[in-house]
């Protein structure tokens, strides 16, 4: 439904399920499955808002973007639609991910490289101090699996020459961290699993990559690599752009009281080399609770919406609200840096859910429509949605872990998708 009413006085939860955009047509890729990845948001979702934003333009859809890139969904899926794309995310786990979806390869080249891989892992045994005393890698996997996993990871970059082959088997190896650790499985925490055997680092990765070539050899004939794609290893926020160039932005931003990304990405930013210390990928990320120093002008910046609810918060006297008050900030900023992206005429997409903190309702979709209203956008679209991944599961118990025990905190089943034109 359209809003027409002031924001302010309406309820969201009012809003009628659209029943058509819950479920896929048609089964998704396995490209999109290559690579875990939290809160990652259905495929089929940005097929389905091209098809309905082409029937509200006058102008076909030439450029489509994404500014929470994450794991490269809008990426792959704008290239299966011969649509042109640029996207940006803050963590380079995300955009490697992102690069290798949406790239085509040769299966017989793939195949011999990791022939070549494991043979060389067989003949090598080699682990520097550096590694092997790693305060934060001892802290998460054996002995064992330390030694095979620096022993694989450089068995890749002897065997494979830098660009997107390579990372197509970083990849591989990252997804592979979290198995063959003592890290808890599904849980949105980073948390020791004290029962947890280990996966064997070969095997898995084996079947890790195997499973990858899959992908590849049914994506062949769908993916044209001549369409350009552009991925950015950037902070959104930060980015410059002299004059707008999307006809339309599809994104999912983090929630309010969402979990630290770069804390869930350690491992992988560890072993893969990013950085030395995975805390340094938290600085600039939306809503991080790192950053504590809030100018009281910034807060009169806000919105009624987001000012309601952060007074609500400082009823509760909670810790942390003032992750909550950034998280606001930067969401308006980002709405703001949208509007400067977007053509004229063009649209806006966002896929967004609300949640509880500390008992207070947190309202991220209403408040994310006010700022689309504030910044200049035409009246939104507002879409409701089940989030099927969560109707058999639909809590989360104390290590963030789905669950289906009622006793556990529950967490919201619906999700908006906001949609609004640019005049």
């Amino acid at each position: 439904m359209t809003i027409t009413t002031p924001l302010l006085d309406f309820d969201f939860n009012s809003i009628k399920e659209s029943v058509s955009w819950n479920n896929p047509s048609k089964k998704e890729l396995r490209m999109h499955q290559i690579h875990v990845y939290p809160a990652k948001f259905p495929s089929f979702l940005v097929q389905k808002t091209i098809n309905h934003i082409e029937k509200k333009k006058s102008t076909p859809i030439e450029t489509v973007g994404d500014i929470f890139c994450g794991c490269g969904t809008t990426a792959l899926e704008a290239r299966l639609n011969q649509k042109k794309f640029w996207g940006c995310d803050i963590n380079p786990v995300a955009t490697l991910i992102s690069k290798t979806k949406r790239d085509k390869y040769n299966q017989k080249i793939l195949e011999n490289y990791l022939d070549n891989i494991l043979v060389d892992f067989e003949n090598t045994r080699t682990l520097p101090d550096g590694i092997s005393n790693h305060e934060r890698l001892n802290y998460w996997f054996d002995s064992v699996q330390i030694i095979d996993l620096y022993t694989l990871i450089d068995s890749i970059k002897k065997n494979v020459p830098e660009g997107k082959y390579q990372d197509f088997f970083l990849v591989g190896f990252s997804n592979i961290l979290k198995k063959t650790s003592r890290w808890l499985m599904k849980s949105i925490k980073p948390t020791i699993d004290s029962k947890k055997v280990a996966q064997h680092v070969i095997p898995s990765f084996k079947k890790q990559i195997k499973s990858m070539i899959k992908a590849v050899e049914e994506a062949a004939n769908k993916i044209d690599d001549c369409v350009e794609s552009k991925i950015e290893n950037k902070n959104f926020l930060s980015i410059k752009h002299k004059e707008p160039f999307l006809d339309l932005l599809i994104t999912s931003p983090p929630y309010v009281t969402s979990y630290e990304y770069a804390d869930l990405h350690q491992l992988s930013t560890l072993w893969l080399g990013f950085v030395t210390d995975y805390r340094d990928l938290r600085n600039g990320t939306i809503g991080s609770i790192y950053r504590t120093t809030i100018k009281n002008e910034e807060k009169k910046s806000l919105n009624e919406v987001g000012l309601n609810i952060y007074n609500d918060l400082l009823k509760t006297g909670a810790k942390n609200k003032t992750s909550v008050l950034k998280y606001f900030l930067d969401m308006k900023e980002t709405v703001n840096k949208s509007y400067e992206l977007i053509k004229d005429g063009g649209f806006a997409t966002y896929v967004i859910g609300n949640t509880k903190f500390k008992g207070v309702y947190i309202n991220n979709a209403k408040y994310l429509a006010q700022c689309l209203l504030d910044t200049g956008f035409e009246n939104p679209e507002i879409l409701k949605r089940k989030i099927s991944s969560k109707n058999l599961t639909p809590y989360r118990d104390s290590n963030g872990k789905f669950s289906s025990d009622k006793r556990h905190r529950k967490v919201y089943s619906y999700e908006f998708i906001i949609i609004a034109r640019k005049p």
